[in-house]
């Protein structure tokens, strides 16, 4: 760790990266006011419905301009937006960075496309965010999905181990890329240094979904942020992707793709950007990432401290709550290999709660919102921008929620997240050809033994049974069977009440 500080330390000290560039660039356009023919229409804000302005002001709609004289082009930077980029790759430790106006989606999507050919193969965890899937589906290649593991005490899934990464090379040797998600929304971390010696040593690139953890590079040695696991691009990742927006104070839809090793071919990595980013690319959104990583070049290791400060402030006062349980660091172990602090998972499953209950509960009596549910868990996505009453809301929210459950007659329940998940289905079709084929739409009750043309998705654990052009065998079928009855929760179909299915 002592490397990381010391860089960090360097990095506050350089004064470029107290300059924002484009934000800068586009004060001077917007003080100079120009006469504006360009896109958009409605030149600055006198174009925007007045019902609008009375709330947000005027101010903002100045940022949303186009490529104007001085403000450069995303698609070929040379001015304001490369040197934008080229401060973020500093604070990142990246070779290179590009700014996402399309989200980690897009991100997803160029990272496969940029490492693997119609008809190659590519590792990906299963746990996978489905933009990987419209990944898969634009290059072709051919996906060999490798299970995470699944903790047996709180029933989160999350790290893929390096060891089934070495047993899919054994079986598969010609894989040309790995493809995994960590953090996971649960905040559970893979060894991700682990897998990518591995991925090197077989002559692949390893390619993360880091869209909820782009704070996780600025940990300080000597405070408990040196317990927090570390950046993708820190521990050898070749290609990762972050939503800034998420955790790190950029505005919705604003995304950074890292690359951190010259494996990456970069011109054939900004032709696929170019292929899945916006010909008219949101300026509102880069001067957000432009304004944002300003902030955590000069204070990231500040605004990480608070948000770990909150989180376990919060974390230690849950747990005393009669009925009420978080997910700590003793959590970490053999399935869960590493956790992000910063993440609040909570249940009340003693107090005879799903997670969709409490976080019902939670807004519709305290107004409180969370950012996921599950059949047993809630989500708290804590920051730095969040406040110390914030924190005591939500505890006392829960302690209200423990006062009245407690007591009351509970129903034996058995958790989704519990039940074992069948084994991954034979892929009769890629993801491109399944796209591509002929559709047709049967009752549900005739699924058995046919190809799908959709997922299944049962959530929790969100891991889909059954991905287009994957075979729903009797075991998947009977699983989804069982959700369907019960209504549960599960994503995928087009007929949300699954009396029916497409197939292929």
């Amino acid at each position: 760790m002592r490397w990381l500080f010391l860089f960090y330390a360097d990095r506050r000290n350089r004064m470029e990266q107290r300059k924002t560039p484009l934000l800068d660039a586009i004060v001077d356009y917007t003080t100079d006011r120009p006469v504006y023919f360009k896109i958009p229409g409605h030149r600055y804000e006198k174009g925007i419905s007045l019902r609008w302005r009375q709330w947000t002001g005027d101010g903002i709609f100045r940022f949303d301009l186009t490529e104007a004289e001085g403000l450069d082009d995303l698609h070929e930077p040379e001015g304001v937006i490369r040197e934008a980029q080229e401060l973020a790759a500093e604070v990142f430790h990246a070779k290179k960075t590009y700014f996402l106006v399309n989200g980690t989606t897009c991100g997803n999507e160029a990272m496969v496309l940029a490492s693997v050919k119609e008809g190659e193969k590519i590792m990906v965890a299963r746990n996978a965010h489905k933009s990987v899937l419209m990944g898969l589906t634009l290059s072709g290649a051919v996906p060999i999905y490798l299970m995470p593991k699944q903790d047996p005490a709180t029933g989160l899934w999350g790290s893929l181990t390096p060891e089934t990464v070495e047993e899919g090379f054994r079986q598969h040797p010609d894989c040309k890329a790995v493809f995994l998600v960590s953090p996971t929304y649960y905040g559970v971390c893979s060894d991700i240094r682990g897998i990518a010696e591995i991925c090197h040593r077989h002559g692949a690139v390893l390619l993360v979904d880091e869209a909820h953890g782009g704070h996780l590079y600025f940990q300080k040695e000597g405070t408990a942020t040196e317990t927090l696991p570390l950046g993708a691009i820190l521990q050898g990742a070749d290609l990762c992707a972050q939503s800034m927006h998420k955790v790190t104070g950029s505005l919705t839809q604003s995304s950074l793709l890292h690359v951190g090793s010259d494996r990456v071919d970069l011109g054939g990595l900004e032709n696929c950007l170019h292929m899945v980013q916006s010909t008219s690319p949101s300026y509102l959104l880069m001067t957000s990432l432009d304004a944002a990583r300003y902030e955590l070049a000069l204070h990231g290791d500040e605004m990480l401290a608070r948000g770990l400060k909150l989180a376990q402030m919060a974390r230690e006062t849950i747990k005393k709550i009669p009925g009420i349980f978080c997910v700590g660091e003793e959590a970490r172990g053999e399935a869960i290999y590493d956790l992000d602090l910063v993440r609040l998972v909570i249940s009340a499953e003693d107090l005879g709660l799903s997670g969709y209950q409490l976080a019902d509960r939670l807004y519709e009596e305290y107004k409180i919102g969370m950012e996921l549910s599950d059949d047993r868990y809630v989500v708290a996505v804590v920051t730095y921008a969040n406040e110390e009453s914030d924190m005591k809301r939500l505890a006392e929210a829960l302690e209200d929620i423990s006062r009245k459950e407690t007591g009351k007659k509970q129903e034996d329940s058995v958790h989704a997240a519990t039940r074992p998940v069948p084994e991954i289905p034979p892929m009769i079709d890629t993801p491109r050809q399944a796209f591509f084929k002929e559709k047709k739409r049967i009752p549900w009750r005739e699924a058995k033994g046919q190809i799908a043309a959709e997922a299944l998705i049962p959530y929790p654990p969100g891991i889909p049974l059954v991905n287009p052009g994957e075979l729903v065998t009797e075991e998947i079928w009977e699983y989804m069977e069982e959700y369907r009855k019960k209504g549960l929760h599960f994503h995928g179909p087009s007929d949300a009440s699954l009396d029916s299915f497409c197939v292929l």
